[in-house]
């Protein structure tokens, strides 16, 4: 039996409030100077202005790095890089959802290891360790507030870059749902059917273990209960909570067991077309399910039941079917898009994203490995 590895960040903030107890921890570290990694919206409600008056009380002094786009790039990183060399900052803190999570574990690991980030495209390329980065969140979805994935655009080859490497797990998460309370509802959607994705994908995983399962199982579960509320009532806490343990245990699944054709898919939507990576997860998810029932329609079986389905009467093939129904409903009851055409993808890009796809794919563990023509078919199926 193989060993098992398995990545978490060394101490995880959960619950209402746990903003003000992160301000203390980080403290607690010594550091005196943070460089905070954000986008413009979370710094024009005041989010960022809360953070920073939670810093001062505690003595850290901090700079604020706004400009990460919702597809954060080579550009953001060295711009944020070049704040903390001209701040002697000796830490980064990121706000947000994925975006600023991953472009400031762009910019901690290129402080560190110097270079450039197109250096650690793959796994494990570093060196040493990131500079100190504590990860607050404030979508219930892609888990890169505790993951060792970093995904950064490169505007030049129009390809999302995945950067898989210990290094890059934050010394820190923060998942306060005070401060997912009122996100859109189509951001609420977006993430939590990534989240989705991030568990699905790791139960089919082919290095699937007992603990990954586990994580994944109340993820899948937490979703399926709490995710239409949390869509159609913002300012729900409960819900809002449920979803933010849910995205963590996905984060926990996929961090260990890795993921499969839906992310390289997506990936290559959102570095071509400059799409957000949730909704193509979610319009792709159920495609790819299909195409993975060939060989793992035991374990989709299982998923349909943990989303609430009856599959007692059913065999693997039908529970993998009900599986795929219920992924569908859910994406239609939170209003996500019917499919790729409404995005504005074109069949005609087929070719080159299903390529891209396959060479991102080498990191990942689909339970079912798939030839050009295949990836290019799950693309038709999903337009």
């Amino acid at each position: 039996m193989a060993t098992f590895k398995f990545y978490i960040p060394a101490i995880n903030l959960m619950g209402a409030g746990c903003l003000q107890e992160a301000a203390a921890d980080i403290k607690g570290y010594g550091y005196r100077k943070a460089l905070i990694v954000t986008d413009k919206i979370l710094n024009q409600i005041g989010v960022v202005a809360k953070l920073t008056a939670l810093l001062t009380e505690h003595g850290i002094e901090s700079v604020v790095f706004d400009e990460t786009k919702p597809n954060p790039t080579m550009a953001n990183v060295e711009s944020g890089l070049a704040m903390i060399k001209a701040n002697g900052c000796d830490c980064v803190i990121s706000l947000g959802g994925g975006s600023p999570h991953d472009c400031a574990k762009g910019i901690a690991l290129v402080a560190a290891n110097g270079g450039s980030i197109q250096d650690y495209e793959g796994v494990n390329r570093s060196a040493k360790p990131q500079l100190p980065l504590i990860a607050i969140n404030t979508t219930a979805g892609t888990a890169s507030e505790m993951t060792r994935f970093c995904i950064i655009t490169d505007d030049a080859r129009h390809v999302k870059m995945a950067i898989i490497d210990k290094h890059v797990t934050p010394l820190m998460s923060v998942n306060d749902p005070e401060l997912m309370l009122a996100k859109p509802a189509g951001l609420t959607a977006a993430t939590g059917m990534d989240a989705l994705t991030h568990a699905i994908e790791a139960y089919v995983s082919t290095i699937a273990t007992p603990v990954t399962d586990a994580s994944a199982i109340m993820a899948i579960q937490l979703i399926a209960k709490h995710l239409r509320t949390a869509v159609n009532q913002g300012d729900d806490l409960h819900a809002r909570e449920q979803m933010a343990y849910a995205q963590f245990l996905a984060g926990m699944a996929f961090n260990n067991a890795s993921l499969g054709y839906v992310h390289a898919m997506a990936h290559q939507l959102g570095g071509f077309y400059d799409l957000p990576h949730g909704v193509c997860n979610a319009v792709l998810l159920p495609h790819v399910q299909a195409y993975n029932a060939q060989v793992s329609a035991a374990r989709l079986k299982e998923v349909a039941r943990y989303m609430g389905v009856d599959v007692s009467t059913m065999n693997d093939e039908q529970g993998a079917d009900a599986a795929i129904a219920a992924i569908k409903q859910l994406a239609l009851d939170v209003k996500i898009p019917a499919g790729l055409a409404q995005l504005g993808v074109k069949a005609d890009d087929f070719d080159i994203l299903a390529s891209n796809a396959l060479k991102d794919a080498c990191g990942f563990t689909n339970p079912k490995q798939a030839s050009h023509e295949e990836i290019v078919a799950i693309f038709r199926a999903a337009l």
